[in-house]
């Protein structure tokens, strides 16, 4: 197998230090790229992930999303050492954190709103990534009620509808909301925070010193209500987190109910990619806001 002679070739050339392997383990991470661990014989350690050579661009936003999470210095991110195409795949090595247990603490929620108040003029990014293997657009935008119209529920119907799998009565519901959109702003000017974008459960975890840890991102700059509201969607952090978070920064009283509209992004990307009982969960939440828009 060439591959790993391959991986620890780039690997001393990013590092500027010889990488002999000395063990290599699967390791969880999703159901999108294959993974592993590569522990060399000088007890550096590396997280890989590998795909097909045509995703390298998938890889190459993400080594930038997780630059642009450890810019202000407010929560742990592993640090991507190097990215590219080697013997017909596509990869991304990181800084292998080993992980300790479940980041439901008021320290997540303290640093989550640290990370937060890191700031940009406009909403969105330098450039589109993704989320899943779904791709995310980021096209600048001064007004958030326009990007989040246009660039992602609008974005996410619309492949629904192109697909063939969509049913009539989700895409009215979406279209007749993104009209509304502006009814759940009134009085609500958003900040447009960095975020990680897909904030749920398992993008996030302590070290073994019980430091709290982000990864796998899906990086832009938009309102923060759409990070909290991810993680509620698949679990929650628990009490501690949300009080925490929101002494550090409160939340406009208007988050409840553009939680739903938040998390009715997630909830179009899932049917997108998985059908199911995603369309009905996803026209439930639609039309439980278009009450709300009056």
């Amino acid at each position: 197998m060439t591959l790993l002679p391959a991986l620890c070739r780039e690997i001393a050339r990013a590092s500027g230090s010889p990488f002999v392997l000395k063990d290599r383990r699967g390791a969880a991470g999703g159901c999108i790229n294959e993974t592993a661990v590569l522990q060399g014989q000088d007890g550096r350690s590396f997280f890989v992930k590998l795909n097909r050579p045509d995703l390298v661009h998938m890889f190459a936003a993400e080594a930038e999303g997780l630059l642009a999470l450890r810019a202000p210095g407010a929560i742990r991110v592993p640090e991507p050492l190097c990215h590219g195409v080697i013997e017909g795949r596509s990869y991304l090595v990181m800084e292998h954190v080993p992980l300790g247990g479940p980041s439901r603490t008021a320290r997540f929620g303290e640093q989550l709103a640290a990370l937060h108040r890191h700031a940009a003029p406009r909403f969105g990014w330098h450039r589109d990534n993704t989320i899943g293997s779904t791709p995310q657009i980021n096209t600048w935008c001064d007004d958030w009620v326009t990007f989040y119209r246009e660039h992602r529920l609008g974005f996410q119907i619309r492949r629904a509808a192109e697909a063939g799998g969509g049913r009539a009565g989700l895409i009215d519901a979406v279209a007749r909301l993104m009209e509304g959109l502006p009814a759940l702003f009134q009085g609500y000017r958003p900040t447009a925070s960095v975020l990680h974008g897909d904030l749920w459960s398992g993008n996030h975890d302590t070290d073994r010193e019980g430091r709290p840890v982000i990864f796998d991102p899906a990086v832009y700059y938009g309102d923060r209500e759409a990070d909290v509201a991810m993680t509620e969607l698949f679990g929650g952090c628990g009490p501690e987190f949300y009080a925490a978070y929101g002494a550090a920064w409160p939340l406009d009283p208007g988050y409840r109910v553009r939680r739903d509209l938040y998390n009715l992004y997630h909830l179009l990307n899932h049917f997108n990619l998985f059908g199911g009982g995603y369309a009905g969960q996803s026209e439930r939440v639609a039309r439980r806001l278009l009450a709300e828009v009056g």
